[in-house]
């Protein structure tokens, strides 16, 4: 039976890596904590940083496994904070187990690892979802303001970039068998903005890629296995519009912005510092307008969790939704080493 709450401290919440990158496991269950939610469970292979969360949050239950905290645990709902490609393998773990689920962004790596999640889910009756908080970003909410007040007109095209020419780390996020690639970070981000704005059904995927540069260097902690050194990706929709992302290691002439909206009436370039929207005005001229980002609004992805159990509110960031941005880059991959578009049956 489906269990309910009254409540938002009625839901105990956990996480799966308490790894010191970044301090993510503190940072989901403080967020977690702050929608009104209760920490009760962490999962961590490494002792030392099982000791630090019992530190961040006396008394919370500690587990070595996912097994032995789905066995000993009555956590309801279960972050993920573990490299993308086990993301699918726990996630499934834990929804089987009639647990609700959060992963880490990207959901998984694959189009089929996130519908056997979704199904799974739908099956035990929990909710799976993705820890897309940059939904909420300060710049992608004021050029949804900026489109639904006509401001760009009819959107075009969306372009996206991130990178410069430099050497990938040596995490674990430059391994193309454990990240998914070089896409699948800041991209699935962008992707996940440009879907907000473009909604039409995904028609074809083109993909391309550029690799063996930072793999061939002799001390190249992954070898060949070394994600490639730049990759494209080109979105058509059933409306006509397009986007092109690009991430790339290689470009020493990056182009200023990270996301270019080309509308009907103005052009709209989101950097980290604002955004500048220039309008055609008649007689050739141009208005330029600069402005501030403004404030992030992360909070809500916890905040809309929590309502959504507890009154019923919509889920923002499904299954379905989350997985629009892996299917797009799980196809680009493909289409990249076919050497041809492929067509998308749903999207």
């Amino acid at each position: 039976m489906k269990k309910t709450y009254t409540y938002p401290s009625e839901i105990t919440v956990g996480v799966v890596g308490y790894g010191g990158a970044f301090n993510m496991g503190r940072q989901h269950l403080k967020e977690m904590q702050a929608a009104g939610m209760t920490p009760v469970a962490v999962v961590e292979i490494d002792p030392a940083r099982l000791a630090v969360a019992t530190q961040d949050f006396p008394g919370i239950e500690t587990y070595g496994s996912v097994e032995e905290m789905l066995a000993k645990s009555a956590v309801d709902l279960v972050t993920v904070i573990t490299p993308h490609n086990t993301h699918a393998a726990l996630g499934l773990q834990i929804v089987a187990a009639g647990r609700h689920c959060v992963l880490e962004k990207p959901m998984a790596v694959t189009t089929d690892e996130c519908d056997a999640m979704i199904a799974a889910a739908r099956d035990t009756g929990v909710i799976v979802s993705t820890y897309h908080n940059r939904h909420w970003d300060g710049w992608i909410l004021r050029a949804n303001e900026l489109f639904r007040a006509g401001v760009f007109g009819d959107i075009v095209r969306i372009d996206l970039r991130m990178g410069v020419h430099g050497r990938p780390g040596d995490w674990w996020r430059s391994s193309r068998s454990i990240s998914g690639g070089i896409l699948y970070d800041w991209g699935v981000h962008l992707l996940e903005y440009s879907l907000q704005l473009i909604t039409a059904p995904v028609t074809e995927v083109s993909g391309y890629a550029s690799s063996g540069y930072w793999a061939g260097q002799p001390d190249a902690k992954w070898g060949a296995d070394t994600n490639d050194d730049e990759a494209q990706a080109t979105v058509r929709f059933a409306s006509g519009q397009r986007v092109n992302l690009t991430i790339t290691q290689l470009d020493g002439m990056p182009e200023r912005g990270f996301m270019k909206i080309v509308g009907t009436k103005a052009t709209h370039v989101i950097d980290w510092n604002g955004s500048e929207t220039v309008t055609g005005q008649a007689g050739g001229r141009f208005t330029t307008e600069r402005a501030p980002n403004p404030k992030a609004e992360g909070e809500k992805f916890y905040q809309n969790i929590a309502a959504h159990l507890t009154t019923g509110e919509p889920l923002v960031i499904t299954g379905e939704w989350a997985r629009r941005p892996i299917h797009i880059l799980d196809l680009a991959a493909q289409s990249a080493k076919a050497g041809r578009a492929l067509p998308v049956k749903y999207a």
